[in-house]
């Protein structure tokens, strides 16, 4: 069993695929060629956002829109805990203070109130109030920022977070790697009401190339007119008159035709999707020790990823099980980012986001792809039965 099976898509597409590659083949424009602005039109008219610009990573639209933002030294930028690590690493190369917030333990995104307890904190610079990254208690900290993330295909509760922003000036960075064509409320991820949105399309996920890449949604001309600047080196007239620092964020050709490719299946894959994690949700319905994960009131999800939790301390007995029945299993994610070494010196324990703390002890993502059958699914609900019962 695949945990996620590109190969049966690939299958699926490879005429359309092999077209759009020959195509860039024969113009020859392997940097900004005309699949580019075709594919940034096509995923701004999907969303309905104005501006949408191709770039090389999830991690590069994270940066870029920071960096348009004049972030730096001195500035805090909240975050959750439970993600992948880009999200706090952003802020942190262009040396602002990620302060983390911890989740919602249903859906696992950002909780709101906790959110708007660590604003408070980092202006009373108070650890009482919510807890604290050193540099907080050490210097006055702007809180400049936050970057909700749409974990594992769901979007964050953007109607409580937006007024929470609003009310503190903080600029919203929506991360919505995981998320792309999810739904809230009616309105598309990637276009909800935030400043920007940022998307990956990692191999992995829903929507995803051959290689990296990401987009930057916005509604802002002014900023989306800065991005392309910092797209190519922070050009200004052409790239050799760089009027600010940049990356090198560009979208290769390539991966924009083939991603033009998988937009043709991409639909009907989210229902497929669906139907997938509706097979799991029936087939693992009361089985003692698991949680099925939870989409949110008002929102769909595009299943980035199938996350259960497992009870009791026997997470890890259970993807043995699964791996000695040929059934591969992930775990996102390990460690929270809080207690990572790399932000060791923000100085947390470990109590600190303890619901962030408790799904890492006990998430455990099982196979998922568009391409599953039922009795894909079956099996994997008859291996947890096995080490659970």
């Amino acid at each position: 069993m695949q945990f996620i099976d590109l190969a049966a898509q690939q299958r699926r597409i490879r005429p359309v695929l092999e077209g759009r590659i020959r195509a860039v083949l024969d113009h020859g424009n392997y940097i900004l060629g005309p699949e580019v602005p075709e594919l940034e039109e096509r995923l701004a008219g999907m969303t309905g956002a104005k501006h949408c610009l191709g770039c090389a990573s999830g991690t590069d639209a994270l940066l870029m829109v920071l960096m348009a933002w004049g972030l730096g030294p001195g500035d805090a930028v909240f975050v959750p805990p439970f993600s992948f690590f880009a999200t706090g690493e952003a802020p942190a190369l262009l040396g602002a203070t990620p302060v983390m917030t911890d989740i919602d333990p249903v859906t696992f995104n950002m909780d709101p109130e906790a959110l708007a307890r660590a604003v408070e904190a980092v202006r009373k610079r108070d650890a009482s109030i919510h807890p604290l990254p050193r540099a907080a208690l050490e210097r006055p900290l702007r809180a400049r920022a936050v970057i909700p993330v749409d974990l594992f295909g769901q979007t964050a509760d953007y109607d409580a977070i937006l007024p929470i922003a609003a009310g503190h000036g903080l600029m919203v960075l929506e991360d919505a790697a995981q998320a792309f064509g999810a739904e809230y409320r009616g309105k598309k991820s990637c276009a909800l009401g935030c400043q920007a949105a940022a998307t990956s399309f990692f191999p992995a996920k829903p929507l995803g190339g051959y290689g990296d890449g990401g987009a930057i949604f916005t509604d802002d001309d002014a900023l989306a007119e800065v991005l392309l600047s910092i797209r190519v080196h922070g050009k200004g007239r052409d790239k050799y008159d760089n009027v600010r620092i940049g990356v090198n964020g560009r979208l290769d050709t390539l991966q924009a035709a083939i991603l033009l490719a998988k937009l043709e299946v991409f639909p009907e894959e989210l229902g497929a999707r669906r139907q997938v994690a509706g097979w799991y949700a029936k087939r693992l319905a009361g089985l003692k020790g698991v949680t099925p994960p939870s989409v949110g009131e008002g929102r769909t999800s595009v299943w980035a990823q199938y996350s259960i939790l497992v009870s009791g301390g026997r997470r890890d007995a259970a993807a043995e099980h699964l791996k000695s029945r040929g059934i591969p299993t992930n775990i996102y994610y390990p460690t929270p980012m809080h207690l990572l070494g790399a932000f060791k010196h923000l100085g947390h324990q470990p109590e600190d986001f303890p619901v962030a703390l408790a799904c890492c002890r006990d998430i455990l993502a099982l196979p998922f792809h568009p391409y599953m059958t039922q009795d894909d699914v079956s099996a994997v609900g008859l291996a947890l039965e096995e080490v659970l019962r």
